[in-house]
This record gives structure tokens, sequence and C-alpha cells, in this order.
């Protein structure tokens, strides 16, 4: 059983980002890193570290639960939009790691769902 995060836009061709629990986990702590902190560390992951001591438009899909609580708004998409794209858009290396070439095309597929999101004013579900 995995996880799929998709726009509430009632169209089965819209496109989705979906991972195992394990792999959005690890995509999530991807991304804790590439905003300076652990995962791990945070208050919600086994930390005590409360999160308003990060600074980072990604926090509403970093401090969500896996496929419970409230759906991400389409403000919420706009906001954390711009620095996963920024992420997305690293500079890639002839040879790449293939878990960063994974975390990287996740992430492009995710970007897509975000825009949907803010383009149509619907929210990001978790299912």
């Amino acid at each position: 059983m995995g996880l799929v995060l998709f726009p509430g836009d009632d169209d089965t061709n819209s496109p989705d980002a979906s991972w195992s629990y394990t792999g959005f986990g690890v995509f999530r702590r991807w991304l804790a890193q590439a905003e300076g902190f652990e995962l791990g560390e945070m208050d919600g992951f086994g930390g005590q570290r409360p999160w308003s001591d990060v600074s980072t438009t990604l926090a509403p899909l970093l401090n969500h639960p896996d496929d419970d609580g409230p759906d991400l708004t389409p403000n919420q998409c706009a906001t954390i939009l711009p620095r996963l794209q920024e992420i997305a858009d690293q500079p890639q290396e002839a040879s790449i790691e293939p878990l960063l070439q994974r975390h990287l095309d996740d992430a492009r597929q995710f970007v897509a769902v975000l825009q949907l999101c803010v383009d149509k004013d619907v929210d990001l579900l978790f299912g």
C-alpha cells in the first residue's frame, strides 16, 4: 500500500505523485536536508525541535501526516511550489546517483501536481 498526492479536481486524468510510505518518508527527509535541517529532529518525527525553529516554505508538506490530516489548500500549494521547483531544477551531473535522480524525478512530478492545484484552485489531497 502506498500514498498518492493528487489534485481535488475530480479528474481521474490529472497527474498525481505517488510513493510507498517509506519512499515518501525518504523523500521528505531529502527535502528537509535541502532546507538545512534533519526531519528526524523535528517535533512529530521523533525529535523535540519545534517547527517554529525552521524557516521553510515547504513546512506545510514536511509537517503533515502521511495520509491523514487536512488537505493542502491552493494557497499552501502556491507557497510550496517555487521552492520545490528550485530543488527540482538543480543542475545534474553526468553521472548522478540513482537515489538522487529518483528524488529529482519525484520532485518534478510533484511540481506538476502542485501547479495544477494552483491553476485550478483546488486542494491537494492525500490518499
